[in-house]
C-alpha cells in the first residue's frame, strides 16, 4: 500500500464467509472468489477519494469492485475476481508470497505508480 499511496491505511484483521483466496495462474498475487469457505483478510479504513482512484487504476482487469459481508456483521469493499476469471485450485499463501515475491512486487507497484503519476501530469 505504501508504494501505491504513500501510507498504510488503518486496517484490522477480518474475514468473509462464502469466499476463498485463490491462486491465479501465472500471477503472484491472489484472487478472491466465491466458495464454500471463509477468506481471511484486512479491512482498510480511511481511504481518501484520491487513494481509491489510484487503487482502482492499479487493479488488474481480472478484478471487479464488490461489496462483501464480513463475519462481524459489517461490510467492506473488495476487488474480487470477475466471474469468468481463471483461478487456480489452490489457496493463495500470504506467507509464501512474502517469502518469495514481496520485494519484487513492491518494486513493481512503485514502478507502476511512477508511470501512473507521469501519465496523470501529462494529461
Amino acid at each position: 500500500m505504501f508504494a501505491l499511496i504513500d501510507r498504510v491505511p488503518d486496517h484490522e484483521p477480518t474475514a468473509a464467509k462464502g469466499w476463498r483466496v485463490a491462486t491465479l495462474p501465472e500471477r503472484v498475487y491472489p484472487g478472491l472468489v466465491p466458495a464454500d469457505d471463509t477468506a481471511p483478510g484486512h479491512l482498510l479504513t480511511g481511504l481518501t477519494p484520491d487513494e481509491w482512484r489510484v487503487l482502482d487504476a492499479f487493479e488488474d482487469p481480472v478484478y471487479e469492485l464488490v461489496r462483501i459481508d464480513l463475519l462481524d456483521g459489517r461490510h467492506g469493499w473488495t476487488y474480487a475476481c470477475a466471474t469468468a476469471s481463471d483461478v487456480g485450485p489452490d489457496d493463495w499463501s500470504a506467507e509464501a508470497f512474502e517469502a518469495e515475491h514481496l520485494p519484487a512486487y513492491v518494486e513493481r507497484c512503485a514502478t507502476w505508480r511512477r508511470r501512473h503519476e507521469a501519465n496523470q501530469q501529462a494529461s
